[in-house]
């Protein structure tokens, strides 16, 4: 789950850039990087792994300004490297960027046809080269960061700054959460208002396909059409170390409108968009002659339609079984079957009694977890994880689509190596899921509609679902 910070300040902010990066340290990472305005020039500092990395980036070579862009990164498109780490630049423009481009392969070779040159192996360098290009146009930087984000299609976040105009950040969401801080003399931009706390308290929630213009002490917020907008301020009792619900009533509100930015971190480690391809962890599919499914409560529900995926499209008979029930019937197993095991937390009980059954049994293992240090991942012999971060809600959301994602991609990626599926059809699985984002994006935007059903359905006695 990657994280945005920003700040257009009065006094100097790669430390406390630095320091809004670690209290997004919660939604996991694996590289870290910032870019300053000094001396009106932009400066970037980036680095592979820890924050602490780019700490030590920074002794090294140390740059400060009163305005700038950080981000921490999972990998998306591209290895995680200092190379595909952002910020991202194109010429006197740099951005961070959350989420999937969907057509960034068509933004690019556009681009490329323009004379533009591409350093990273990343979907989001096209945002920054789009801005350069409509800049280089003759447009206003306003014009030109609007202009970009008509032309994205996809769920994301992005944060600009720009040398031509070194008192402003530029900052825009379409399906991945972004809020704004509001402060006497500064302005500041972050993925969640923890990210802001200590900062402060006065923060606005961006609404879906708003964009901003930040200055110190000040804000313009305009719609997806363009209109200058108000937008309410709000009191944030984000406090660094605690989670914070934020704009919502309560987290399993949060968490579901937190589903866009799971799924497309999830995507993005089982899909190359370049290639369209899956990739996946191997534990022999081509070899495998059945599959055994086990999982607990709302895991096992995933399971279910997982089962359907894996019979449909990699044609491998499954069985999928409450882990509470696989463990007491002994079944049997041999050294062609395949094993998979679902739990959120990676320690379910029962789970992890039938994954020590089947690895007793000589059958090869993997564990769909989001928890990398859990039991069930260190015990499998391979381990797909969800990115849906922590989940506080007791009804799984977040976790349970999450879930079906990696379950989706395991499904097509095995299909592919069981020959039962070309690259012209892995090709038209990889585009439909990369869409799923901005589409689940589209039906949380019903949600009035969605809540002015639900109100009728309470009065109801029977309920028949077809």
């Amino acid at each position: 789950m990657c994280g945005i910070v920003g700040v257009a300040g009065a006094q100097p902010v790669v430390d406390r850039l630095v320091e809004g990066l670690k209290r997004l340290e919660y939604r996991g990472y694996d590289s870290a990087g910032l870019a300053v305005l000094e001396k009106g020039m932009i400066e970037r500092r980036r680095a592979e792994g820890k924050i602490i990395n780019l700490e030590a980036e920074l002794q090294q070579a140390p740059v400060d300004g009163v305005f700038g862009i950080a981000h921490t990164r999972w990998a998306t498109h591209g290895r995680p490297s200092t190379q595909n780490a952002h910020p991202h630049a194109a010429g006197p423009v740099a951005i961070v960027h959350n989420g999937i481009i969907e057509n960034y392969r068509e933004l690019r070779d556009d681009l490329i046809a323009a004379g533009h040159s591409f350093e990273s192996e990343t979907d989001s360098e096209v945002i920054a080269h789009s801005i350069w290009y409509e800049i280089q146009a003759g447009k206003a930087m306003k014009d030109a960061f609007f202009g970009t984000l008509q032309r994205l299609k996809g769920a994301f976040a992005v944060a600009a700054v720009y040398e031509g105009e070194p008192d402003r950040v530029y900052a825009a969401r379409e399906g991945s959460p972004l809020v704004v801080g509001l402060a006497e003399t500064e302005t500041f931009i972050g993925s969640d208002a923890l990210a802001l706390a200590g900062w402060t308290r006065q923060v606005i929630y961006l609404e879906e396909g708003d964009w901003c213009i930040a200055q110190p002490g000040s804000v313009e917020v305009f719609d997806a059409a363009g209109v200058a907008v108000e937008r309410d301020v709000q009191i944030s009792n984000a406090v660094p170390g605690f989670a914070d619900k934020g704009e919502y009533r309560h987290f399993m509100e949060k968490e579901i409108h937190e589903q866009p930015d799971a799924i497309g971190r999830t995507l993005s480690h089982y899909i190359d968009p370049e290639t369209q391809t899956f990739s996946i962890p191997d534990i022999g599919w081509n070899t495998a002659s059945r599959l055994a499914l086990t999982a607990c409560g709302t895991a096992f529900y995933a399971g279910l339609v997982g089962k359907y995926w894996f019979e449909a499209l990699a044609r491998i008979p499954v069985e999928a079984d409450i882990a509470s029930e696989f463990r007491y019937r002994e079944p049997v197993l041999s050294p062609s079957d395949r094993a998979l095991f679902i739990s959120q937390s990676g320690e379910t009980a029962d789970t992890l009694a039938a994954l020590r059954y089947c690895k007793a049994q000589g059958a090869q293992t993997l564990g769909v977890v989001n928890v990398p240090e859990s039991s069930i991942a260190r015990e499998c012999d391979e381990t797909a994880f969800t990115y849906a971060g922590p989940e506080i809600g007791v009804a799984s959301t977040k976790a349970f689509t999450a879930q079906l994602t990696a379950l989706a991609c395991i499904a097509a990626g095995a299909a592919r190596a069981r020959g039962q599926i070309d690259a012209e059809t892995e090709a038209e699985l990889t585009k439909a899921l990369l869409a799923t984002p901005r589409k689940i994006g589209e039906a949380l935007e019903l949600e009035s509609q969605i809540a002015t059903i639900a109100s009728e359905l309470t009065t109801k006695r029977d309920v028949l679902y077809l």
